[in-house]
């Protein structure tokens, strides 16, 4: 599903309505032709429609994610999936203010790049990299990760973000994002390997052992690669149950 097929961006537009609009044809924003809706909310999403455009033009999809339901930014993913930023950290402990990030990686475009505290983790590295990312996936990132990153490297990560876990929730995948890859059939070298582990393995390369940060980091890198084809399984189920469910009888 594309932002293309959806409405509920407009003032005015919810779920039932935009749900009125595919059912009676209009599917994309080349259907619109204001006869479904009232003239004072088919001029809103005109007007919705060439702005939007012109934003897509640019590749600028953040307006949508703005407007668009924290559970359905879903939908902006397709748009940009080849150029979206997959993110996991990993770190001391649980309270930024008291813990520190120990690992950062970033999957997009096929390549998955990983930074190290006390070697190239800083926060101009980590602004350089999401400057120009038009969408920012996480998994439990709008309650953790993301805020993390903020106190300890005192940045704004104002990317449009998806937290895969609540679009996982949609579809009945509940759990963490182990438990989650076994439901769907998405493999790991190591999966028996959790967040505890993360920050023991921290300790023992502060102490000397290198081949514990190897680990780590492979740890890492594999959270956040495992988010891609996990994000793509859960739009193609929301795009069945939410759009094709609505546009079966077309």
């Amino acid at each position: 599903m594309r932002i293309e097929n959806s409405f509920i961006p407009v003032r005015g537009v919810g779920e039932t309505t935009e749900r009125r609009l595919w059912e009676h044809g209009v599917t994309h924003w080349d259907e619109f032709d204001g006869s479904v809706v009232g003239s004072t909310l088919a001029d809103r999403i005109e007007t919705f429609i060439d702005e939007g455009r012109a934003h897509l033009e640019r590749g600028d999809i953040s307006v949508f994610a703005e407007a668009l339901p924290a559970s359905s930014r879903w939908r902006c993913y397709e748009n940009v999936s080849d150029e979206t930023c997959f993110l996991d950290i990993e770190t001391t402990g649980l309270d930024a203010s008291t813990n520190e990030v120990t690992t950062v990686s970033l999957h997009r475009s096929g390549e998955t790049t990983t930074f190290v505290k006390g070697r190239d983790l800083t926060s101009d590295r980590l602004e350089r990299e999401l400057a120009d990312a038009p969408l920012l996936v996480t998994f439990n990132g709008q309650r953790f990760d993301v805020p993390f990153l903020e106190t300890c490297f005192d940045i704004d990560v104002d990317v449009p973000h998806v937290d895969l876990m609540y679009p996982c929730k949609k579809v009945g995948l509940d759990g963490g994002l182990k438990a989650i890859e076994k439901d769907v059939g998405i493999d790991r070298d190591k999966p028996d390997l959790s967040g505890r582990d993360a920050v023991r393995l921290w300790h023992e390369y502060e102490a000397g052992d290198e081949a514990a940060l190897e680990t780590l980091v492979e740890y890492n890198r594999a959270d956040t690669r495992n988010m891609k084809p996990l994000m793509e399984i859960v739009a193609d189920r929301l795009h069945e149950t939410v759009f094709e469910a609505a546009t079966a009888g077309d």
